[in-house]
């Protein structure tokens, strides 16, 4: 039966001033209850914005982060133990910058571009003297990506130096270029697809985005795309969610950008808003039902309709129903044709539960504040504006860890089949403190070194740990 109008929780709209709203209340039709509005004034507003949030006995908070904002709101939330907010934190924690999504997908192994990411300029500008190219060079921390202005490719050492002196990009954050065939941004509620297209390059050009003249298409969105989609979507414990995959000319597939705050239709955004209903009320309301492939035969509709239109909803397919199209329509899938309603059992949409721990704490993962823009006068890096990173300290953070750079040094090559070529490949890549930094946060990464393998990683680990129980 659900949940009586007593027994719902208590709705709150999370609100900042000069951010775009992604819900409204007639995105949550039908629910009893008043929904709350809180908004978030920026500045010194955490105290009275905890206050307000306990004053209206909010027990939902729903409404996305901006990245400029999400530390602050880490401590919010921990000030609201008993507050939900949807998506989490840890959900979120992609939306704060592309250095996170990279080490979200280095954790979950989950396939992205050859990246790079470091705090240390010189190091960065070491390896990027000696590196192949081109690479793509983009701003991982502050403002949406504004359809690709902060995307750069750079074809020689020279132009990556000029970049970085220019945009003042910190961390420096670059990847290898990937030729692709296009990227596919695909859509997820409760980690089911319910929208996905793709986006093309102009002839002759590698920006796919559409304010960069880019082409979209609804149709044959590939089976391995929305697997990889539902995968990551399942990481982050999302209820609602978007991901960007490039589709290479090598025929592999990979993570560009995911987050939950994209583009969205106003019926997508009903859609989550209805989702959202039924998973809170423990079924009183119905859980929506979006067909597989419906972007196929919503987007023969105009654009300009699209974006006006609201509250679309189908029926589940049965025998005679009155919306049975989808129960006749085949479509090829995978090696085979399928009928269309049969995927449903395939691409399932889930209840997301609430989690109970941090798995992303910003004492661990806060690197833009941790190892802050150092003036480098080599570089003519100047510090950067505070809206655009975080405020700048005269010393880079040092680890809690307190080891000597000898010490550490021989601890490494105590480790069998660890000489000293592999660990100068290490250090070249990190130094001293970022090194230590990576082995307390995420030592995995060092499988990017070329040469240390998964299996060489596992006795670092190992040895690391033994030297932190002495």
């Amino acid at each position: 039966m659900g949940l009586n109008n007593k027994q719902l929780p208590k709705l709150g709209f999370l609100y900042l001033d000069y951010v775009l709203r992604f819900f409204d209340h007639s995105n949550f039709k039908g629910w009893p209850n008043k929904i709350e509005t809180v908004t978030y004034h920026w500045g010194d507003d955490k105290d009275r914005f905890i206050k307000e949030v306990k004053k209206k006995k909010i027990d939902v908070l729903i409404g996305n982060v901006p990245a400029t904002a999400y530390e602050t709101f880490r401590e919010i939330a921990r000030e609201l133990p008993h507050v939900r907010f949807i998506p989490s934190l840890d959900t979120q924690f992609s939306n704060k910058s592309k250095e996170n999504v990279t080490r979200f997908s280095w954790k979950y192994d989950l396939p992205i571009p050859k990246t790079y990411v470091y705090y240390n300029r010189p190091n960065g500008d070491k390896f990027l003297k000696k590196t192949e190219y081109p690479k793509i060079v983009k701003k991982s921390y502050g403002p949406s990506n504004y359809g690709g202005y902060f995307v750069h490719k750079v074809d020689s050492y020279q132009e990556a130096k000029e970049l970085y002196a220019d945009k003042k990009y910190h961390p420096m954050y670059f990847q290898d270029f990937v030729p692709m065939e296009a990227d596919i941004r695909v859509m997820l509620i409760g980690h089911k697809p319910v929208c996905a297209f793709w986006r093309r390059a102009p002839e002759g050009e590698w920006l796919t985005n559409t304010s960069q003249g880019g082409e979209m298409d609804y149709m044959n969105v590939p089976k391995n795309v929305l697997d990889l989609a539902v995968k990551v979507s399942k990481a982050a414990n999302a209820e609602y969610w978007a991901c960007d995959i490039a589709y290479g000319k090598d025929g592999k597939v990979r993570i560009l950008e995911c987050a939950t705050a994209f583009a969205a239709f106003p019926y997508i955004r009903d859609w989550i808003g209805q989702y959202i209903m039924w998973s809170l009320s423990k079924g009183r309301f119905k859980k929506p039902h979006m067909p597989m492939f419906n972007w196929e035969e919503l987007s023969k509709i105009s654009p300009n309709l699209l974006r006006t239109m609201r509250h679309i909803t189908f029926g589940e397919y049965k025998p005679s129903y009155d919306s049975a199209y989808f129960g006749k329509k085949k479509k090829m899938y995978g090696d085979g044709e399928v009928f269309l309603h049969e995927l449903d059992s395939e691409y399932r949409m889930y209840d997301i539960k609430e989690r109970t721990f941090e798995e992303w704490p910003s004492e661990k993962w806060n690197y833009q504040d941790r190892f802050p823009l150092k003036s480098i006068k080599s570089m003519k890096v100047p510090a950067l504006k505070k809206e655009e990173a975080p405020e700048v300290s005269g010393d880079e953070a040092t680890p809690t860890i307190n080891i000597s750079n000898e010490d550490l040094e021989t601890l490494l090559l105590s480790i069998k089949g660890l000489g000293k070529k592999k660990l100068n490949k290490i250090l070249a890549r990190f130094s001293h403190n970022e090194l230590i930094t990576l082995l307390e946060i995420e030592p995995r990464s060092l499988a990017d070194v070329k040469s240390i393998d998964s299996k060489m990683v596992d006795k670092i680990i190992v040895v690391w740990e033994a030297y932190k129980q002495q």
